[in-house]
């Protein structure tokens, strides 16, 4: 193992330094929260057996290890309520194509690395989206998720590191939904904000149409009652109550910063977001 210190960069410009330091074909890129299981890069590598596969991707799975508010969060993000259709990247899914991953856990070609200019932004978080576009769009290439290729990934522990994660993946993918239009301009992300929208106007609307306020407060019901159920998969009374006031305080984060994205006319591009 060969340490380079890089000093005081931003998580793109240490990524584009492997292109310089690296002698191999492939570069496999983690997090500094996250390790591999043992056959971490005998699952993902051969998938570069198709020629046409520029990168691939493999589930960030909460460590047994992690502490209960960091299982929690793990829980959240691995939910279909706040993972949505993509939380197959906390669990393992089935394989598939991908059109945009994290670089948590992504092993790239190098040649193609090299082709695309790196990561070249200080985007951060959404560098991957960066990346991912150049590989998909620019060089009609595949990007391939390997539910074999495991890694851990440590989470932020619920409330305040979860939902500050949350603030900043919401704020990036809102500005990003103008910027990078072929993957963030698609309808899971605007639904949180749309429930943000709901709770903010329905007590209005209910007070001028009083029959809206019935519709109003069975949907509020029905999506309390939807995380709870949710939330109680996890089988521990303590974990579940994390879960279910994590979960709506997530969709409330990320509606309300999405928008906050969506409005920006330009955006401070590092933001804490690890």
């Amino acid at each position: 193992v060969r340490v380079v210190a890089t000093g005081r960069v931003g998580p793109s410009t240490k990524r584009d330094r492997a292109l310089q330091e690296a002698s191999g074909e492939i570069l496999a890129f983690l997090d500094d929260d996250a390790y591999p299981v043992s056959d971490w890069l005998t699952n993902a590598v051969r998938n570069f057996s198709r020629p046409e596969v520029a990168a691939v991707g493999g589930p960030a799975v909460t460590p047994p290890s992690d502490s209960l508010l960091q299982q929690a969060s793990g829980d959240i993000y691995a939910s279909i309520l706040v993972g949505g259709t993509y939380n197959y990247r906390y669990i393992q899914g089935r394989y598939r194509e991908v059109e945009d991953y994290p670089t948590c856990n992504l092993l790239v070609r190098k040649d193609v690395f090299a082709r695309t200019g790196g990561f070249d932004t200080r985007y951060w978080p959404g560098e991957d989206t960066f990346f991912c576009l150049k590989l998909v769009r620019d060089l009609g290439m595949k990007i391939v998720y390997e539910p074999d290729a495991i890694v851990y990934h440590h989470r932020r522990e619920l409330y305040r590191g979860h939902l500050r994660q949350i603030r900043s993946y919401a704020l990036h993918r809102g500005y990003f939904v103008k910027r990078f239009p072929e993957t963030s301009l698609k309808p899971a992300y605007f639904l949180p904000s749309l429930f943000v929208l709901g709770l903010v106007l329905g007590p209005p609307a209910a007070l001028a149409w009083p029959d809206l306020g019935v519709l109003y407060g069975g949907a509020v019901a029905f999506y309390l009652l939807l995380a709870l159920g949710f939330a109680a998969l996890s089988f521990n009374p303590l974990r579940a109550w994390y879960v279910f006031s994590g979960t709506v305080l997530s969709h409330l984060t990320y509606g309300a910063y999405f928008i906050r994205g969506l409005l920006a006319r330009r955006l401070s591009e590092e933001e804490d977001g690890g």
